[in-house]
């Protein structure tokens, strides 16, 4: 009875992790997927060295699934998925929230990880360690509640129900929301990945902080619209598809911007 007892606790704590990764699987590997449809030559080249024949895909949920590691090396990293700010009315305000942030986050890593994949005194095991974090951690970048609020954990302690069963609002736009598409991660990224040239460059542009900015106003829209103890299903599918479309296609398209840029 205590080994099912303790299989049963194992399965259990496996499936709460599940609903703190951030787009789930599917999504960061849709991000990835589209982010590998962009990548210039020379990026690909590199990258290749680093990755072997894997595709980028392959490797997006890798820091998420170290969460799972109980040796205490990885600890440290579990800030780097997000950077917690209350509500800024303009850019500037929040510019200013995101200089004055003390720990590591979201907004300091992908900067710092950048640096350290260009770096050529870093080794090619370093390298590639720090191109599997930078892939998933643009792909939180645009999970628009990874810049939500403090206060409520990103919206983990905003409890709702979603089709009657109980969730809270980050795991139902980390996963439940891609999920209910019905799309394996290379069909989302072929559907999404239509844009012209001009708009791909018009999407890429802007800075680091810009971009942040841009999922923070959505979280906030977000939190405006989902209060706590919806009870949601249909009507919010319908409302949020296209951002949630965007927001995937924005993370794949900029993260090739990013890969780009490193690699020269």
């Amino acid at each position: 009875m205590k080994r099912i007892l303790s299989k049963f606790a194992f399965a259990a704590c496996i499936l709460s992790s599940l609903y703190s990764f951030a787009w789930g699987l599917t999504g960061h590997r849709i991000v990835a997927e589209i982010a590998q449809h962009h990548l210039s030559s020379k990026a690909q080249r590199n990258i290749k060295k680093l990755f072997g024949e894997q595709k980028m895909a392959y490797y997006a949920n890798w820091p998420d699934f170290i969460k799972s590691d109980t040796t205490g090396v990885w600890k440290e990293t579990s800030s780097w998925h997000y950077v917690n700010i209350n509500p800024q009315k303009n850019f500037e305000q929040f510019k200013d929230s995101l200089s004055v942030q003390k720990s590591p986050n979201l907004y300091t890593q992908i900067r710092i990880l950048s640096e350290k994949i260009k770096d050529k005194n870093v080794s090619p095991k370093d390298k590639k360690e720090a191109l599997m974090f930078l892939i998933h951690l643009v792909g939180d970048l645009h999970q628009p509640l990874h810049v939500g609020r403090a206060a409520d954990l990103g919206g983990n302690k905003i409890n709702l129900t979603y089709f009657g069963q109980n969730t809270n609002l980050h795991s139902l736009w980390d996963s439940k929301l891609v999920e209910d598409q019905k799309y394996t991660y290379t069909e989302f990224a072929n559907l999404l990945d239509v844009k012209s040239k001009d708009e791909v460059k018009q999407i890429q542009s802007g800075t680091l902080e810009e971009w942040l900015f841009d999922s923070h106003k959505i979280a906030n829209s977000i939190y405006y619209q989902t209060p706590k103890d919806s009870k949601l299903s249909y009507a919010y599918n319908y409302r949020f598809e296209s951002t949630l479309e965007r927001q995937l296609l924005y993370g794949g398209l900029r993260l090739a911007k990013v890969l780009n840029e490193i690699f020269g």
